[in-house]
């Protein structure tokens, strides 16, 4: 996942501007007594902003997030995407292949079975267990299959190069973390002034 850094700083400014423009809008409409907002620049305005700073980039989104560039830089460092066909990929591929057929017989057992572990306790997969860990189950099958070819191939033949492999995608896609940071701050700052 290339990410370019020019149009992701376009965007960061953008939504910072738009952070600050928002910032004086609210100030100016409480202000003027407008019914239904509320000030970024009043003292619950700034505790608001403070206060649950933490509490807004703690989501799910991020989590996925962060889930997504491991497995995304997993497929790309350990060469599965970029495979020669070599006798020794094919192998490898193979026993990546199986590795993955495997995991996901154990996610159906745990999914579709009667009273399985995954189900919500009416039974049904939506909402479930299963359903609020779709991201990280996809992410983990796509790591475990991505992986055990690094390893199997000879690409990874080190445990700090199955860490290098792991944090690939995190250091190619940083510039996310910080749009993340920037987009969820406004939007909540949009509910904040005008929730």
């Amino acid at each position: 996942m290339k990410i370019d850094r020019r149009l992701a700083a376009w965007l960061g400014c953008v939504l910072l501007l738009a952070e600050l423009i928002l910032i004086l809008v609210s100030w100016l409409l409480s202000a003027t007594m407008t019914e239904g907002v509320r000030s970024l620049l009043s003292s619950e305005g700034i505790r608001w902003f403070f206060g649950s700073f933490v509490g807004i980039m703690a989501s799910p989104l991020l989590v996925w997030l962060l889930l997504s560039l491991i497995a995304w830089g997993s497929l790309q460092k350990s060469g599965l995407l970029a495979m020669q066909q070599s006798y020794r990929e094919k192998v490898a591929l193979r026993s990546a292949l199986l590795l993955l057929i495997l995991y996901v017989a154990v996610i159906l057992l745990l999914t579709v079975t009667p009273n399985a572990f995954l189900l919500s306790i009416t039974g049904s997969l939506f909402p479930s267990a299963f359903s609020r860990s779709l991201v990280p189950i996809i992410a983990f099958g796509i790591v475990l299959m991505s992986i055990s070819f690094g390893v199997m191939s000879g690409r990874i033949n080190s445990l700090s190069a199955v860490l290098e492999t792991l944090s690939f995608g995190i250091s190619k896609g940083a510039e996310l973390f910080v749009l993340y940071i920037l987009i969820m701050q406004f939007y909540e700052s949009l509910w904040f002034v005008f929730g």
